[in-house]
Formats: structure tokens, sequence, C-alpha cells
């Protein structure tokens, strides 16, 4: 005999969607122009950076249902992150590292398109943008990056639908839109540093 599968149509009907997430995240720099010449010794420097140090991610969410496929979404997150950035100079063989930690606040705006119930689950994709702030950003570092950048983001998830609430697993990516180093660097004393923010 086939087994009872109970259909719970109330939740997917809702006009407002409320709850909080907590999760993990990577953070990552790309440095497109690596290789920095030193005019003073000829050295030639590259920079790298360790991003596989899992942070952690908190928030809460609130979903508009607009009809049956979208949602406008609204996640003010909280990251909190550390990214490692190793310096090599070339010749020499010299490394020094920089540890770089991050306390985000995003708020990202986002359209979510949702796929046709089956049963208890419901597959989704999102697209957001989202305006970031980081809070902890130290001066006196080789390395200074701004405060504030905007990211697109996009993912995918699934509604899980349970008696009392929703279960959502959610995989997204984020991509900053701005070079966050910080080139004008009037607040380093040492001017060997320069290399680094160049």
């Amino acid at each position: 005999q086939e087994p009872v599968i109970q259909h719970l149509p109330y939740l997917d009907r809702r006009f407002l969607h409320y709850g909080f997430f907590i999760g993990m995240n990577m953070m990552d720099i790309e440095f497109q122009n690596n290789g920095y010449i030193d005019p003073n010794t000829g050295q030639q420097w590259y920079t790298d950076v360790d991003s596989y140090q899992p942070g952690f991610t908190v928030g809460v969410l609130g979903e508009i249902r607009l009809n049956s496929t979208l949602g406008l979404r609204i996640q003010p997150t909280i990251h909190f992150g550390q990214r490692r950035v190793y310096f090599h100079e070339q010749l020499s063989g010299r490394d020094s590292t920089q540890s770089m930690k991050s306390t985000c606040f995003s708020v990202p705006i986002g359209l979510k398109i949702a796929a046709p119930r089956y049963n208890n689950f419901r597959p989704y994709v999102i697209a957001s943008i989202a305006p970031t702030l980081d809070l902890t950003v130290r001066k006196n570092n080789a390395l200074l990056t701004e405060p504030f950048d905007c990211y697109i983001e996009i993912g995918a998830g699934c509604d899980f639908y349970l008696p009392y609430f929703k279960l959502i697993p959610e995989l997204k990516f984020c991509f900053g839109l701005r070079d966050i180093i910080n080139h004008k660097r009037t607040d380093l004393t040492d001017e060997s540093m320069l290399k680094f923010t160049r």
C-alpha cells in the first residue's frame, strides 16, 4: 500500500514568510594585477590568499510572496570571517603574512523564483544585490580594504514544508563589484610596506 504523504498547502500561500538562518561562509580576494616589482630593489612580490578558513553567518529572513512563482526576499545578515594573505618575494624567497578578519553587515534584496511544489518540497533559485559594510577595517596593515562593497549573489535551495515551519537549505555565491583594496595609504609611515598595496 502506498504511504500517505501529508500535504501542507497553507505554508506556501502565506503573503509573508519570516525566520532566521545560520550558516558557514568562505571569504576570498582575487588579485588581478599580481606581481609588483619594487623599483628600489628590483624584487618582485606575489600575493596569494588562503580562503579555506570557514567563517560564521547569522541573520534574519523576510520573504513577500508576489505570486505562485515569485517572491521578494530581504535578509539582513552578519558575516564573521577571516582571510590569510601571503606575500612572497620571488628572488629572495622571503615570505610574510597578514591575517584579515572581517565582520560584515549585509542587506541582500533578492528575487526568488520557485518551481511548482511537489509533495512537501519546492526547489528554487535566487538572485540578489547586497550592499555590504565591513565593520572591522584596521589601519596600519600592509593591505587595507575599503569598508563598503556591493555584491551580486546567486544561489539555489529547496523549501521543505514541515508541520510548523519551513526548513530551507541553500547554497549561495557572492561576487564583489568593487576593487576593495585601498591604494591611497597616507596612514602608512613605513614606505617599504607600500609595495603590498601597489
